[in-house]
């Protein structure tokens, strides 16, 4: 019973562990070039959505803060007087608290493993039309897009 409330409680891991054997096996066991860079595809895109639903917070905000956060609305006069308490350009701490309650940073979701995710989807991209290129220059040269084909004709001397 414990092993079933394991597997259910973070049923989207094991989700994209199985996107991701998927992928691996195409990119293993397949002999056409096409077929192994789709099961290259799939296997990075179920490493993007694994990262991504590792970096989802429940009830988090975005990292951003508010004009009303930073700058508290001041009566006429105020916010030069406030200066010189030692508060800054921001008023004082009072004024701070007086504009709302401040989020405290475990409010907000971190954005590192999505920022991160970005730069592997233009990599993946990349990858992808690097492989279709060389895919594409191996049939002009070989005829085909078999593996096997292609390596009987290097080792046979075409």
């Amino acid at each position: 019973m414990e092993l079933l409330e394991a597997i259910s409680a973070k049923f989207n891991y094991w989700v994209y562990i199985v996107i991701m054997m998927i992928g691996l096996y195409a990119m293993i066991s397949k002999n056409n070039l096409i077929k192994k860079l789709i099961g290259m595809s799939i296997f990075q895109t179920a490493i993007i959505l694994f990262y991504v639903s590792i970096g989802v917070k429940e009830g988090a905000t975005i990292p951003i803060l508010y004009h009303e956060q930073v700058h508290p609305s001041h009566d006429s006069g105020h916010h030069e007087a406030d200066t010189s308490h030692g508060a800054g350009e921001h008023g004082s701490d009072a004024d701070l608290h007086a504009a709302g309650p401040l989020i405290e940073a475990d409010d907000f979701a971190n954005p590192l493993p999505h920022v991160l995710m970005l730069t592997a989807i233009v990599v993946g991209v990349s990858t992808l039309g690097v492989g279709l290129a060389i895919t594409q220059k191996l049939y002009g040269e070989f005829g085909t897009i078999e593996e096997h084909e292609i390596l009987d004709s290097i080792i046979s001397g075409k």
